[in-house]
């Protein structure tokens, strides 16, 4: 076999080869920006030299209380400050972030923490009393250190921990900070909801990081200095990588503890923010908030939604409102989003419904991944580029997890044929843009067709009477399933199942149409996300009429 002569005598050496990771993208922005804002939490403004010099004291105390390579740091934190110190001090030292999902059960968190063979714990005092109680459950026995947040207000009272400042006042401001031994090594571990078992951990690494936060700004046209609203949950997919993506940019985190309107509306305007990040549900918080809380913004603000494809209304509201709105789509396993809907510009000279289809797609590959398709699962095979043939969408390249921590079964199942399968079904367009029609686990099989429940979702959305839908399968002794749909009604708005039965026959086909209708506040998880799995247990109670009657549609 003939050798390469561009590998001959040309090694990878110090001067020519550094592993890949966004720590030293805080480096830089101390290095040429110290005096920049970096954070902005209530009164506090902290620069990137302040940002960068209190992120090595954590990895410093971290290191002296034994946290080195490969350990586990666990957090449980809202987006404050010291969520972000941790997305730098704990891989600064070796050591492997860990962000637990704030509104868990406190088993769940037990399972996490002795999954990951957890360390030392970092949490807020408002969740301090979830903590105890999971780790009254758990087999591990970590350090604790307790966060005071100085914008919380309220009276919890203090477990027995280290303070979170003076932990971090025991580190080396100057500590010589640790760069990868391999940009393969894990940086995180995220846990995904175990909704149909325990939680599996998904494994970042460095380089994936590194190249996810790089894309946010590329993909999303992020300019210098950009502020950014923290309103997605920093422990959701790190943040989908933005506080890393953040320091790349020199920008500012706007922190906001809760997700509430008049503080969303306050820091647009005060703080004159450029992006923020949410589901659909933080738009219609926006949106629907009284005149009063309502603010005149001086700019246009970039809003990137995921889930659910927002309402045609919403859209345009949000439109009227100074936002522009771009979908993205991701999962856990890709470091957030690793799709976007990347808009041309002759589209927006179309009509405001083709406009809001064209949205409600979920697009092309980000930049750092290096390929996207929908595949027939059992062939492999692409699917036809007709925008109707289903399949499930696959992801490949270096933004694709290095694998589920102690599951090697699962690992396997998700990269079975060289591709990661994502579970999700959808279509591919002819312009080569992809579209989800569902959860391989959310397809209704009625009689031998299948329903995309988000198709029948995108019906009842354009009622004006709706403010949420969700359909999922319902148990039918005649079709084996039929489409169950639970719905939020808008604000001010009434509507009866008749009224929407009607509705959807006239613009679905009959076996599409729901057979039952449920009104209800739907369950979401802390990200704005439906929980159709709870949803689908009370459908199965509705089909053998275990639901009180008070709560049934016609």
């Amino acid at each position: 076999m003939e050798t390469n002569p561009y590998n001959t005598g040309l090694d990878r050496t110090p001067a020519n080869y550094q592993p890949l990771t966004p720590l030293t993208f805080l480096e830089r922005a101390a290095g040429v920006f110290p005096d920049h804002t970096a954070i902005v939490h209530g009164a506090l403004r902290q620069t990137y030299s302040e940002f960068y010099m209190r992120s090595r004291q954590l990895a410093s105390a971290l290191a002296q209380n034994g946290i080195g390579r490969g350990d586990t740091v666990s957090v449980l934190l809202a987006n404050t400050p010291a969520m972000l110190e941790c997305h730098y001090g704990v891989p600064m030292c070796g050591g492997v972030l860990h962000s637990i999902n704030t509104r868990l059960d406190a088993a769940i968190i037990a399972f996490q923490l002795d999954h990951a063979n957890s360390r030392i714990v970092i949490v807020d005092r408002e969740f301090a009393p979830l903590m105890k109680e999971a780790l009254a459950l758990a087999s591990v026995k970590p350090v604790l250190i307790q966060y005071d947040d100085p914008e919380w207000t309220g009276s919890e009272d203090p477990i027995e921990a280290a303070d979170y400042n003076a932990f971090l006042s025991d580190g080396d401001p100057d500590f010589a900070w640790l760069m990868p031994e391999d940009e393969w090594d894990a940086i995180s571990i995220n846990y995904t909801s175990g909704t149909t078992g325990d939680p599996k951990g998904v494994v970042s690494h460095h380089r994936g990081a590194y190249l996810l936060a790089q894309g946010n700004a590329l993909t999303t046209s992020m300019q210098k200095h950009a502020v950014y609203l923290w309103t997605l949950p920093m422990f959701h997919c790190n943040g989908w990588c933005f506080p890393w993506t953040m320091s790349a940019i020199i920008g500012t985190h706007v922190c906001l503890r809760q997700v509430r309107a008049e503080p969303i509306w306050n820091a647009l305007a005060d703080e004159a923010v450029t992006h923020l990040c949410g589901a659909p549900i933080v738009m219609s918080l926006m949106i629907s908030a009284p005149e009063t809380v309502k603010r005149d913004l001086d700019n246009i603000v970039q809003f990137f939604t995921a889930a659910a494809p927002p309402p045609e209304k919403l859209l345009a509201d949000m439109r009227t409102a100074g936002f522009n709105v771009t979908h993205l789509y991701g999962l856990t396993e890709t470091y957030g989003p690793a799709v976007v809907n990347d808009w041309h510009e002759g589209w927006s000279d179309l009509p405001p419904a083709e406009q809001a289809a064209l949205k409600s797609r979920q697009g092309v590959r980000y930049l750092a991944l290096e390929q996207l398709d929908v595949l027939d699962p059992d062939t492999m095979v692409p699917v036809p580029r007709d925008g109707k043939t289903m399949g499930e969408v696959m992801f490949r390249g270096n933004v694709v997890m290095k694998g589920y921590f102690r599951n090697p079964k699962a690992t396997q199942d998700a990269f079975a044929g060289g591709w990661f399968h994502s579970g999700d079904l959808g279509v591919m367009h002819p312009d080569g843009y992809i579209q989800l029609k569902d959860r391989s686990k959310d397809i209704i099989i009625s009689g031998g067709e299948n329903i995309s429940s988000i198709e029948v979702e995108e019906v009842l959305y354009r009622h004006p009477a709706v403010g949420v839908a969700a359909v999922v399968a319902m148990p039918d002794e005649k079709w084996g399933e039929t489409p169950c749909a639970f719905i939020e009604l808008a604000s001010d708005q009434q509507a009866d199942a008749d009224t929407l039965r009607r509705w959807c026959r006239d613009q679905l086909a009959p076996y599409k149409v729901p057979g039952r209708f449920v009104f209800m506040s739907i369950p979401r998880t802390s990200t704005g996300k439906i929980q159709k799995f709870v949803l689908r247990e009370q459908a199965r109670d509705i089909a053998v009429g275990v639901v009180p009657e008070r709560l049934l549609g016609a």
